[in-house]
């Protein structure tokens, strides 16, 4: 049977071949699926290529204009402020269609602070500066914020920000990497020589506001706070560098989320004087009044520095609550100190659910910090007896070199620190005393080995989830800051 199928195919493919139009077809078919598949493996490749080399699109509005059609001249000496807010009130009146995006090109554009608008996109081309004018008599004064009630520095008002916003809906900052520098300099001297009679103003801030990406720029050398959302959900920072000297430069937070929800910072590198990141949400009976906690933020793929603070911080304006909040994949070196959670007595609120995952410390002098009597307050005015809660708290897979004391755990008889919880620990240490993981009124646990070992506080389990040794007291304490 099968001889014979082979004998029917050998007559009929010569039949099927002398037919001249037959074969054509056939060789056309063939031809156009080659071709085809060759195209696609091109495109592919090219495709593949593009998404590995090409510079990220922007979120596209509908109309587009440059910061020159409104008369800004990039020459880092000529004021154009002007210009940027006739520019702001032209993407205004595509709120409805839409929005627009302003594009600012190479060049060094001065102006003083201006204010953004709903539906709109700033885009800084490659080599394009927005600086800010450094004399203060440009930079208008605004209330203290709500749940300060206090301008941070000084009583009464506070500066306002170079680039702000408020109750705005759908606002994309981004570029091709450009630069917003807002020339501190002559601010930070100006604090230190005791000069200024108002708090100095963030670099970015944004209020009360929803629907915020800001991703691809570097900003730097802020008066105060670099990067300022106050009070918005829906928020997304992505591949920002921030700079400002590492010494001389007082209060250059990198990002301060604040009374913020649904936030997520993620593929930036920082080196400020100041905090990296500090997670804050009021201050003291403001706070506790305005009622606006921090949640759900996520912080992740972060390289930071920060010689005079922390990488990472939470609080110590934390009076609204904190909870929610994870903190993964994170590179600290170089630094005073890596995560660091800070309040006292006279706060209130709460600093719960706080997940650390994936941590390396790399030359700091202090790995982890819990600090409970950070008392700074912003008048007469809050309730000592009013005291945070610390609990739920979590370290896993934390590992570096070069550390001074990999964990300070300093809790109080009023402001314990409950369910703390470790595992996968392994810091090299260049300090080598007893009390090198030091603890005062925590209760928690240690998950299998970890090293250095840690305070008598914790107890025991293994890798198992089993107990081992139950801690004999959580009130002992062996902090020494002499260290």
């Amino acid at each position: 049977m099968l001889h014979q199928q082979r004998l029917e195919l050998k007559r009929w493919v010569p039949t099927l071949l002398s037919n001249h139009k037959t074969l054509f077809a056939v060789l056309w078919i063939v031809g156009f699926v080659s071709v085809f598949v060759w195209q696609r493996n091109i495109i592919e490749g090219l495709l593949i290529f593009r998404r590995s080399s090409a510079l990220p699109m922007p979120r596209l509005r509908p109309v587009a204009f440059n910061i020159t059609d409104f008369g800004a001249v990039g020459d880092g000496a000529t004021d154009n402020t002007a210009a940027f807010e006739r520019a702001v009130s032209a993407v205004s009146k595509f709120r409805s269609r839409g929005g627009a995006q302003l594009n600012v090109p190479a060049g060094n554009w001065l102006t003083a602070p201006f204010n953004l608008t709903s539906h709109m996109t700033l885009f800084l081309a490659k080599d394009a500066v927005i600086l800010g004018i450094d004399d203060e008599k440009y930079w208008p004064l605004m209330p203290p914020l709500p749940s300060y009630g206090y301008g941070r520095e000084h009583p009464g008002p506070r500066f306002g920000s170079l680039i702000h916003g408020q109750n705005l809906k759908d606002v994309v900052i981004t570029g091709h990497n450009g630069t917003i520098d807002g020339q501190g300099q002559t601010w930070w001297r100006k604090y230190r020589q005791k000069l200024l009679n108002n708090t100095r103003g963030p670099l970015v801030q944004i209020m009360w506001s929803r629907d915020i990406v800001i991703t691809n720029i570097t900003l730097r050398n802020s008066p105060f706070w670099t990067l300022h959302p106050y009070d918005c959900k829906n928020v997304t920072i992505q591949n920002v560098t921030i700079l400002a000297p590492i010494y001389e430069a007082p209060n250059t937070d990198g990002i301060d989320p604040d009374s913020c929800e649904d936030m997520v910072i993620e593929d930036c590198y920082i080196s400020v004087g100041d905090d990296g990141i500090a997670i804050k949400s009021g201050w003291d009976q403001y706070g506790i009044a305005y009622g606006r906690p921090s949640v759900n933020i996520l912080i992740r793929n972060l390289v930071v520095r920060s010689m005079v603070s922390a990488g990472v911080s939470i609080g110590s304006e934390m009076s609204g609550g904190i909870s929610n909040i994870t903190v993964e994949n994170i590179v600290v070196w170089n630094s005073r100190r890596a995560v660091r959670i800070k309040t006292a007595p006279g706060r209130g609120g709460y600093v719960r659910k706080i997940t650390y995952r994936n941590l390396t410390f790399d030359g700091v002098r202090v790995g982890i910090v819990i600090k409970t009597d950070y008392n700074e307050h912003p008048d007469e005015g809050y309730d000592p007896k009013s005291v945070p809660i610390l609990e739920d708290i979590s370290f896993t897979s934390v590992h570096g070199q070069g550390v001074r004391v990999p964990v300070r755990i300093h809790g109080s008889e009023e402001i314990p620190v409950r369910n703390v919880t470790f595992h996968d620990m392994s810091v090299g240490i260049t300090y080598k005393k007893k009390h090198i993981f030091q603890c005062a009124f925590v209760q928690g646990r240690v998950i299998g080995t970890i090293y250095p070992a840690p305070c008598e506080n914790l107890d025991l389990y293994d890798e198992q989830g089993r107990l081992i040794r139950r801690s004999a007291s959580q009130n002992m304490t062996d902090i020494d800051y002499d260290l």
